[in-house]
């Protein structure tokens, strides 16, 4: 029997773009708080601000404002540690760092950062949520939402972060199984909420934590006796690396932006008025 259907054109999966940066749909005058215009600047989060108007390095038009609580307006100017704040879009980037790049928005001694893989990507400013070694590749989130990037970085909502490791001798399976009981490390505690060994290289394993410690994955590994010749981060807060190479970076798209504003407890935004 012929097929009817073999030279039928197939229609074009529609492509979902990225969210490009969201205006922040404030009007010349409608009101503010203080704290939350320093946040929605992307210099820190309202908590931060509110210590910042506190130990008097805030001006508003010039003057010194030591009072939490204060409105400003979007036409207002906003001064921190002498540095004028706008309320630009907001701009969410994920990024597949690269090994020997530091984690920063600038380095006084040269050193390849974060903001080189991503330099001339928006007008915006945009600052890495959280840190990753400088031998550590993989996932970073780059934004300047304050209040998000706040949350993300805070141990109370325990956000999720995946990374494969490869040890320097191979962990047995009851080391493993000690990673997913817990370890005791000089600053408490820690365990692996999910620690599986790859099958095809037994000195390779993928091991998700719900908090940030400072080397954390490697003092863990460290406990055993041995340390991690390869480090990445392959999920973060539900977003993976599908089909963004070493080195590069795409947009989030709003779905996903909402996503993880939703894990941290905060309102979605409405792309439709951008």
């Amino acid at each position: 029997m012929k097929n009817n259907n073999r030279h039928k054109k197939k229609k074009p999966r529609k492509k979902e773009e990225g969210a490009k940066p969201v205006d922040q749909n404030y009007s010349k005058t409608e009101s503010i708080r203080l704290n939350k215009f320093i946040a929605h600047a992307g210099l820190c989060s309202r908590r931060e601000a509110d210590k910042l108007i506190e130990e008097g390095n805030v001006y508003v038009n010039g003057k010194l404002v030591k009072e939490l609580g204060v409105s400003v307006q979007r036409k207002d100017t906003v001064t921190v540690d002498g540095q004028t704040l706008t309320l630009e879009p907001f701009t969410y980037l994920l990024l597949n760092k690269s090994r020997n790049t530091i984690t920063t928005t600038d380095d006084d001694r040269g050193r390849k950062t974060v903001m080189d893989e991503v330099e001339n990507a928006t007008g915006s400013r945009v600052y890495p949520v959280g840190r990753l070694d400088r031998n550590t590749t993989g996932l970073l989130i780059l934004t300047n939402d304050g209040d998000l990037a706040h949350r993300l970085m805070h141990p109370s909502y325990k956000v999720r972060k995946t990374y494969e490791v490869e040890s320097q001798r191979m962990l047995t399976d009851e080391e493993l199984a000690k990673l997913r009981a817990g370890v005791e490390l000089e600053d408490g505690p820690a365990k692996g909420h999910y620690v599986e060994r790859y099958v095809d290289a037994p000195k390779q394993f993928l091991i998700s934590v719900f908090e940030g410690r400072n080397h954390l994955i490697r003092r863990m590994v460290e406990y055993f006796g041995t340390e991690v010749t390869r480090l990445k981060r392959v999920e973060y807060a539900g977003l993976n690396l599908k089909d963004v190479k070493m080195g590069r970076w795409r947009f989030l798209k709003q779905k996903e932006i909402n996503n993880l504003r939703k894990l941290v407890k905060l309102e979605p935004l409405d792309f439709k008025k951008s």
